[in-house]
């Protein structure tokens, strides 16, 4: 008996896109399409909102129930959309298994908008919207093998195809993320074992040089497949200088790298900073693979396209945007970290999950592991807020929560005396406190100081040098600095004025 084939099943919370975006993929690949909520219609003999009204969800969703599972059964290949609503059904889940699963994106207001006044039997009442929307999206998650960012439109989609189609190549368990931001579309891959296997398709042509440096080169830089050459640069946020990436710029002279190479960055923050910065300018530009091996690149600073590197004034304070042409996210990477880095890295993660609010938030305030999923859902929250906002024109000033005195504690004492994310916690905790929000910041204190991380800052470090620091922060476009404050996990807002006296004071309020 021939074996049946997965179809790409797209799902999603209404006002997603789906059927639009699925009857794309099935005109691009020449395939059948076929829609739940359309052949819903057809054998109800009515629309759905008629059959709602009539019989209640309950009779609705035990016949949605019933035909999606028939259709996942049976299906050969093809594409297939599914309503809002199906993933509740252990039945369907079930089905799934064998199938691609798509997670369409959408923001909850964006959902609103699309779907509220349009007949819709759940759009009526914001509230009970706003509580569906949160109630799925842990269920749309855990189903998903790949996702499409918020906002993704045809055009987006059709790149992705070949990604998508490629996924069941990769290891068990292997997810993609695609990544959209203003007009680079790129592939994320999340999974264990990814380093060295043969079947996901690479993201850049080329030969490929890997950037590392000493001590995680030695670890993982090997088990890029096809390296033409490695060049490492000495570990720590101290060789975050243009002094080190003149010395990869004439490495790659050395070597013979042209525009149709590319390089791949192996490594924590750093590498992936100074070699994204180094492919930015290298023969003004060449792609780069980003292939992050600690928490704080794998959550964060993998994705997005900054580069850049430190000047000894201020932190970033020369760079690029660079987006990268793929990231490999092989999550078995994180087994060699020592312990403290592991703990630098959780502060990225309390920092993503107060942005997201949500699924994420609770787990993380619930003291749950970073774990897969977690990487996952914190990549897919900064790819969806850099779709919005590529270069920092707004929304994604969100991702500087906590940053602001964060990166002038790290510049006050050269980049030495904390690692990034013992910095960044310590900007969490008085970003909380200007933002009037001391019960939220004594729990994201207990959680920071459960992982290992400092809630208290070194009473030697001047509070008025970090003051002062917090002035050059490279956001700063007039004649004071910008804060990010939180009202509450998931309502985090930018281009907040806090006087001079107030900001000492919430500095002050990190001494022991």
């Amino acid at each position: 008996m021939t074996q049946l084939q997965p179809a790409i099943v797209f799902t999603g919370f209404m006002g997603a896109g789906k059927t639009t975006l699925a009857r794309e993929v099935a005109h691009v690949l020449d395939v059948p399409v076929q829609d739940s909520d359309r052949l819903l219609t057809d054998r109800f003999g009515m629309e759905i909102e008629a059959f709602f009204a009539a019989n209640g969800e309950a009779a609705f969703r035990a016949e949605e129930s019933r035909l999606v599972g028939e259709l996942l059964d049976g299906a050969d290949g093809g594409v297939i959309a599914l309503g809002g609503g199906a993933l509740g059904s252990d039945r369907v889940r079930t089905a799934l298994q064998r199938h691609t699963v798509v997670l369409v994106d959408v923001d909850l207001e964006v959902a609103w908008q699309r779907a509220h006044g349009k007949g819709r039997p759940l759009a009526q009442d914001r509230e009970a919207f706003t509580a569906l929307y949160r109630e799925r999206e842990a269920i749309y998650l855990a189903a998903a093998d790949v996702v499409l960012p918020a906002g993704t439109g045809l055009g987006a989609v059709r790149g992705a195809i070949d990604a998508i189609r490629g996924l069941p190549s990769g290891p068990p368990g292997t997810r993609l993320l695609w990544a959209s931001a203003g007009g680079a579309q790129y592939p994320v891959w999340v999974g264990r074992a990814l380093l060295g296997h043969e079947g996901l398709p690479w993201p850049a042509t080329g030969r490929r040089f890997g950037i590392s440096d000493e001590t995680v080169g030695e670890l993982h830089a090997g088990r890029v497949r096809d390296l033409s050459g490695l060049i490492e640069i000495p570990p720590g946020e101290e060789a975050k200088t243009l002094q080190t990436t003149e010395r990869v710029w004439r490495a790659l002279v050395d070597v013979g790298a042209t525009r149709g190479d590319h390089v791949v960055a192996v490594g924590g923050g750093v590498v992936g900073d100074l070699a994204g910065f180094a492919a930015a300018t290298f023969q003004r530009g060449i792609p780069v693979v980003q292939v992050p091996t600690t928490v704080v690149a794998q959550v964060d600073s993998a994705y997005g396209g900054k580069t850049g590197v430190d000047l000894p004034e201020a932190k970033n304070y020369v760079g690029a945007y660079h987006q990268p042409a793929g990231v490999i996210v092989d999550t078995a990477t994180l087994a060699t970290l020592p312990p403290e880095e592991h703990a630098a890295g959780y502060a990225e993660v309390v920092k993503t999950a107060l942005i997201a609010g949500g699924v994420l938030w609770d787990r993380i305030a619930a003291g749950e592991p970073v774990d897969d999923d977690v990487i996952l859902a914190c990549a897919r929250t900064k790819l969806a807020t850099v779709a919005a906002d590529e270069r920092d024109g707004g929304r994604r000033q969100v991702l500087n929560l906590g940053h602001t005195i964060g990166h002038a504690i790290e510049t006050v004492t050269g980049y030495a005396r904390y690692r990034h994310g013992e910095a960044v916690a310590l900007g969490l905790l008085a970003a909380l406190t200007l933002s009037g929000q001391e019960d939220l910041r004594d729990q994201v204190a207990d959680l920071v100081a459960a992982a290992g991380l400092p809630v208290t800052m070194d009473p030697a470090i001047e509070v008025d040098a970090v003051l002062a620091a917090t002035a050059k922060d490279k956001k700063r476009v007039g004649e004071s600095t910008p804060f990010v404050l939180v009202g509450a996990p998931g309502d985090v807002t930018f281009g907040h004025q806090r006087g001079l006296p107030e900001v000492r004071g919430a500095i002050a309020s990190l001494l022991p």
